[in-house]
């Protein structure tokens, strides 16, 4: 008795050792080639960090004070169907995880099966008493259990779970990116609203000039090329015009489809007060592997693929599993559920694949290959995102010294128009000069405002390629410590 209990304790002990056996590779995060220790085009402290995705992002777009903005995004999370199909394929991989943790528990099934049958009169070892026609009714339950001894379902879960999490992060990849190409496509349609206001402007000038070269001419100081030369200008302006509420109207219809509306019952009033660049603190761009969830959805298939290696090795070790059954079976001619009716069935099985002609063979390098894709595919993402976070900054970097050079430029030319328009009144110059210097002055103003506005379409980028906004508390803490340093 106490050799069998003996037997017993070790068959126990070996079955929990092998329960707790897992055939996947040990995994490791793929490692990035030549990952620099800040970006170039920033300050020093921009630098990388450790994932953490899950960190809360926010309203990032409330940094530039816009309440339309702010209304615009609400619309969008809330009606936009692109984001309605990333949750719907979250919800999907949760399900598909659920589906393979239901793996990692007994299953039991209750059978009820009332049967009436003939059996045929030259039925092999039929007896000569036995009915042609009787019933047959049955009731049970059944139970089988997987034993896992090789980590394949717990593998499978591991694979699932990854991939649920994936699905989350991209999930929350596309909110960001939606959310960024709206905020562009807003920035673009206020910066169109400041070039209305622009050329309506140049407009009452070209119009005011147009009168006073007709009075000149009726008096007889001006000719007819002045009078046609002024004419031009103010046709020229009212085309300009035209295209540019043209170009608004295709970013309002733009915006109507992020936010889930149809463009022609979609219109945005127009704004007259102009977006401010937002000050972007020192120390955000160091998380940038933390906050982007591309990065984090890669990370986890990779972290998936490893984990179906561990399910296609288990795969060449036999399979056992338990099963049970217990019930009452009768023909019919007394109380079903009498002791002596009863039935039931207690056993593992064991099943070991012989000869598959190398299948399991090509399904193990299959998901090699795939793990050595996700890789790949990971390492691509990030190396990606680094060349994101350097083009924002270089061009925010550059488009600032562009912007005070297009400043300078349009108060110089400003001011020679005010120069050309007096000495043409003076009967100095001839007015050519004067349309020289309003095409010159027109086209200055423009160039900085258009210029203005890709400052601001930058900082947008910035912030969805270092994966979201910052807080106040945050760019507050970080000026304080910039002036401290100073």
């Amino acid at each position: 008795m106490v050799n069998r209990r003996s037997n017993h304790l070790l068959v126990a002990l070996m079955l929990a050792v092998l329960g707790g056996c897992s055939l996947a590779p040990t995994y490791h995060t793929p490692v990035l080639p030549s990952v620099p220790a800040q970006f170039k085009e920033g300050d020093t402290a921009w630098k990388t960090a450790a994932p953490a995705d899950d960190m809360p992002r926010g309203g990032w777009w409330m940094v530039y004070g816009d309440a339309t903005l702010n209304e615009l995004e609400t619309k969008l999370d809330a009606d936009n169907p692109s984001l309605a199909a990333a949750l719907a394929r979250y919800d999907g991989a949760r399900a598909v995880e659920s589906q393979f943790a239901a793996g990692l528990f007994p299953h039991v099934d209750a059978l009820a099966n009332p049967l009436r049958a003939r059996q045929s009169d030259n039925r092999p070892l039929r007896g000569s008493h036995q009915p042609n026609e009787y019933d047959s009714n049955t009731v049970g339950v059944g139970a089988s259990y997987d034993l896992d001894l090789w980590g394949r379902i717990r593998n499978e879960v591991s694979e699932g779970h990854a991939l649920a999490q994936a699905a989350q992060a991209d999930l929350a990849s596309a909110k960001l990116s939606l959310e960024a190409r709206l905020a562009s496509d807003y920035v673009r349609l206020r910066g169109y609203d400041i070039q209305v206001r622009i050329l309506q402007d140049a407009l009452k000038a070209y119009q005011r000039a147009l009168e006073l070269t007709e009075n000149r001419h009726g008096g007889g100081v001006a000719s007819g090329l002045d009078v046609s030369r002024a004419q031009a200008q103010l046709e020229d302006a009212q085309a300009q015009v035209a295209d540019v509420m043209a170009q608004r109207a295709l970013s309002e219809h733009a915006i109507a489809a992020l936010v889930g509306e149809p463009a022609s019952s979609s219109s945005i009033a127009t704004g007259r007060d102009q977006l401010k660049v937002p000050m972007t603190p020192v120390g955000v761009p160091s998380s940038l592997l933390e906050r982007r969830p591309d990065i984090a959805a890669a990370e986890r298939r990779v972290f998936a693929a490893n984990a179906g290696i561990g399910v296609a090795r288990a795969a060449f070790f036999p399979d056992i599993s338990l099963s049970g059954s217990y019930g009452f079976q009768n023909t019919g001619t007394d109380n079903l559920l009498a002791i002596g009716n009863r039935f039931w069935a207690l056993g593992p099985l064991a099943t070991l694949n012989i000869f598959d002609a190398s299948l399991r063979r090509a399904q193990l390098r299959q998901t090699q290959a795939q793990f050595a894709q996700a890789s790949a595919d990971y390492r691509q993402v990030a190396l990606t995102a680094f060349r994101e976070v350097e083009d924002d900054l270089s061009l925010l970097q550059q488009l600032g010294v562009e912007a005070g050079h297009d400043d300078q430029a349009f108060a110089a030319a400003q001011q020679t128009l005010n120069i050309a328009t007096n000495r043409y009144r003076e009967g100095i110059v001839n007015y050519l000069d004067v349309v020289t210097a309003q095409t010159a002055a027109l086209s200055a103003q423009r160039s900085a405002e258009a210029v203005r506005t890709r400052r601001l379409q930058a900082s947008v980028d910035l912030i969805r390629a270092i994966g979201g906004g910052w807080t106040r508390d945050a760019v507050e803490q970080d000026a304080s410590a910039t002036a401290k340093a100073q």
